[in-house]
């Protein structure tokens, strides 16, 4: 049996060891000693890429903003589907992860760092937010900690808070989508998601492919 292997660790701000590990051909980046996303794992984050930019027209120009680089997978699937015109940014707090992906991700996720469409942006998607102009983005994905419920950063949570919501929703443009990804059903989420004036479909997201039943949920919040 093959021996996991660890490809490369850091240290987070807050003294955190997050890893990349590698196992008989699939990856893994683990928090603390517990895995926070696993390539064979990795069906709703697609999804997550493929729910959000499914509407958009690809003979336009087109702006999305990613929270989280990760593996990148949902990079990988909003670049699939995105047009040739289409500008990706990619909110990423730590550059090692974003090293990661260039120097030992390439053939999982094809390169995606170094796409033409895309722009690597460092730093906290929440300042990020909240430092945009209204009517920017046709779509934001936020791949953040476990969601409503964060994991990694404390501070993530306000992202979730009515004014955090609120901020995601004047930077969309009219009629824009943001797709958040939950790690379980929030109805309080989807509540505050209304009142905040999007009209909101949850959708249920699988671990992986065959798995009988999701785990996950992805909120789909649409600017009325």
């Amino acid at each position: 049996m093959k021996p996991r292997i660890k490809l490369a660790e850091t240290t987070t701000n807050d003294g955190s060891v997050m890893s990349l590990l590698e196992h008989d051909g699939d990856f893994a980046i683990s928090f603390n000693g517990q895995d926070l996303m696993h390539s064979k794992a990795s069906t709703s984050e697609r999804q997550l890429g493929r729910v959000g930019v499914v509407r958009l027209p690809k003979e336009e120009p087109t702006r999305i903003l990613i929270g989280g680089l990760g593996l990148g997978l949902t990079l990988k699937s909003v670049l699939a589907d995105a047009g040739p015109d289409a500008e990706v940014t990619v909110a990423e707090l730590n550059p090692d992860l974003v090293e990661w992906n260039r120097k030992f991700l390439s053939k999982l996720n094809g390169g995606v760092v170094d796409d033409p469409r895309v722009i690597i942006r460092p730093g906290d998607v929440t300042k990020i937010i909240k430092k945009t102009k209204e009517n920017i983005y046709d779509v934001i994905l936020l791949d953040v900690d476990n969601g409503p419920i964060a994991m990694v950063t404390k501070k993530n949570s306000s992202l979730f808070t009515y004014m955090g919501v609120r901020f995601i929703k004047d930077a969309l443009k009219p009629y824009g989508r943001a797709v958040f990804w939950s790690a379980g059903p929030d109805p309080k989420f989807e509540i505050l998601l209304n009142k905040a004036g999007f009209k909101v479909t949850a959708i249920p997201a699988k671990v992986h492919e065959r798995a009988k039943r999701a785990a996950y949920m992805l909120y789909v919040a649409d600017n009325r």
